[in-house]
């Protein structure tokens, strides 16, 4: 971790703070996107208001539903755990999907 970007004196500290603002960084995009996509369905009549609070997934969609979950704490717990420039969190995913595009 650089000293430029250590305001808590200890990168423990940096770390958790990446974790936080990753995680409401999700948290917001996942939110309005949501918010967005259920009043698209509700305008159009695919849904009634408040039909997306009842819902209840079938087993093959629970296993998409868990296995997006398992993928997200999987980045998060990456975060608190690498090694390396705190200010480059993930940056081993980002560097391979920059090389899966281009070749």
């Amino acid at each position: 971790m650089s000293t430029e970007f250590d305001y808590f004196g200890d990168p423990r500290f940096g770390k958790l703070l990446d974790l936080v603002l990753q995680l409401s960084t999700e948290l917001h995009v996942d939110r309005q996107r949501l918010r967005a996509l259920e009043q698209l369905l509700v305008r159009r009549d695919v849904l009634g208001p408040g039909d997306l609070d009842g819902f209840t997934a079938d087993a093959d969609g629970q296993a998409v539903l868990d296995r997006e979950r398992d993928l997200l704490l999987t980045r998060l717990m990456r975060i608190l755990t690498e090694q390396g420039p705190a200010e480059h969190p993930l940056r081993d995913q980002w560097e391979a999907a920059l090389s899966g595009k281009s070749g």
